[in-house]
C-alpha cells in the first residue's frame, strides 16, 4: 500500500477492487479444478470457525441472560463468512467471534440492565446501534484509506496481537472446563445431574474429553512424518484428522447411558430459532424507534471502541496472511475488505 493513498477518498478501495477483479475469475477456476482436495482445507476451516464461535456463543448467552445465544453466532458468522468467500478482497480471512468483542457485549449488556429506561428487553435494539454506528465507522476508515497505517505495524506487533487473542481462546477454554465441576446458572441445583458425585462426574469426564480431543488433533496434524501406516492412510489423516477427531470424541460423549442421570455430560442447549416466542430475536429491526433518543446517541461511544477493534483486528489479520512466508501471489486487499466488514 502506497503511504500517500492515506487521506485519499476512495483510492485504497478502488486499488483493491481492480487488484481483485483481475484474479477472481482464475480464483474460482482454480478451486473447481481442485475437485476433491478443497474438501480438506475446507473441512478444517469449518471446524476452526464452527468451534469458537459455539464457544463463546455459549459464555455470551450466559452473560446476557440468554439474549444472544449460540444459535445468532453461529448464523451471523456463517452469512458474513459466505458473503466475505464469494466477494471478499482476501477470502481465506476467517470471520468470526473473539473475547474482546464478548467482552464489549457483555459491558453493553449490564449497561442496558441497569438503566430503567432501556432495560434487558432492549438490548438487542440498542445493539443494534452500536453496531449500525460501527458499520458507518469503518465506512469511513474504509473511505479514507486508514488500512494504509497498518504499514507502520511491524510483524513483531502483529505477532503480540495474534499471541493475546490466542491466549483469550486458551482462558476462555481452561474456564470451560472449571465450569464443568461447577453447578450451571438458571438451573436447578436439586436436580440429579447437579448432586455433588455427578457434577465431580461431569467434570471429570469432560476433562478427559477436552485433553482426549486436544491430543489426538495435534497428534493427527503430524501424521504425514509418521514411520507406520500407509502413505495414502497418513495423507488422509493429516488433511482430516481434526474433523474427525471431532466427531470420534463426540460420539464418545454418547456412552454414558441407562445409570448415568440424563445432563451428563453437559451440552449446548440450542433453542429452536423458528419455536413460538424465539422470533423477537430475529426481528429486532422493529424495536430500533423504540430505543430512547440519548441512548442512540450514546451508542457511539460503544461503537467507537468496537470499530478500532475490528479495524485493528482485521488489519493485523490481513496483514500476517500476506507475509512473505507464505508466497501468496494475489494482491492485498485492506481497504475493501474493511469496506465490505463495515456492511
Amino acid at each position: 500500500m502506497d503511504e500517500a493513498e492515506s487521506f485519499v477518498p476512495f483510492r485504497g478501495i478502488k486499488n483493491d477492487v481492480k487488484g481483485r477483479l483481475r484474479c477472481y475469475k482464475q480464483d474460482w477456476i482454480s478451486g473447481l479444478r481442485a475437485g476433491f482436495r478443497i474438501l480438506a482445507p475446507t473441512t478444517y476451516i469449518f471446524f476452526a470457525s464452527a468451534i469458537p464461535v459455539i464457544t463463546f456463543g455459549e459464555q455470551l448467552e450466559r452473560d446476557t441472560d440468554g439474549k444472544i445465544t449460540a444459535v445468532q453466532t453461529l448464523v451471523s458468522t456463517a452469512l458474513c463468512g459466505v458473503i466475505h468467500s464469494i466477494i471478499g478482497g482476501q477470502p481465506l480471512l476467517i470471520l468470526g467471534v473473539a473475547e474482546p468483542t464478548v467482552i464489549m457485549y457483555t459491558f453493553m449488556f449490564n449497561f442496558a440492565k441497569s438503566r430503567q429506561d432501556l432495560g434487558s428487553n432492549l438490548f438487542l435494539a440498542w445493539t443494534g446501534w452500536v453496531c449500525l454506528w460501527t458499520g458507518m465507522l469503518l465506512f469511513l476508515l474504509a473511505v479514507l484509506g486508514a488500512c494504509s497505517f497498518i504499514n507502520r505495524f511491524t510483524r513483531l506487533a502483529g505477532e503480540l496481537f495474534g499471541i493475546l487473542i490466542a491466549m483469550l481462546f486458551m482462558q476462555e477454554a481452561i474456564r470451560g472446563i472449571v465450569d464443568e465441576f461447577g453447578v450451571p446458572g438458571r438451573t436447578n441445583p436439586r436436580s440429579a445431574e447437579f448432586q455433588p458425585a455427578w457434577v465431580f462426574a461431569n467434570g471429570m469426564f469432560g476433562l478427559v474429553l477436552s485433553s482426549g480431543l486436544l491430543f489426538t488433533a495435534l497428534k493427527s496434524r503430524k501424521a504425514r512424518s509418521w514411520r507406520f501406516g500407509a502413505e495414502w492412510l497418513r495423507g488422509f489423516i493429516a488433511d482430516y484428522g481434526v474433523p474427525v477427531m471431532v466427531v470420534v470424541w463426540t460420539c464418545i460423549s454418547y456412552i454414558p447411558w441407562k445409570s448415568v442421570p440424563q445432563g451428563i455430560p453437559r451440552r449446548l442447549v440450542s433453542p429452536n430459532p423458528w419455536s413460538p416466542g424465539a422470533y423477537q430475536n430475529w426481528t429486532v429491526i422493529k424495536e430500533l424507534l423504540d430505543v430512547p433518543v440519548v441512548y442512540i446517541l450514546l451508542a457511539f461511544v460503544p461503537a467507537s471502541m468496537i470499530a478500532v477493534l475490528y479495524y485493528f483486528d482485521h488489519s493485523v489479520a490481513s496483514q500476517l496472511a500476506q507475509q512473505e512466508d507464505f508466497n501468496l501471489r494475489k494482491p492485498p486487499s485492506f481497504h475493501y475488505d474493511l469496506l465490505l466488514l463495515g456492511f
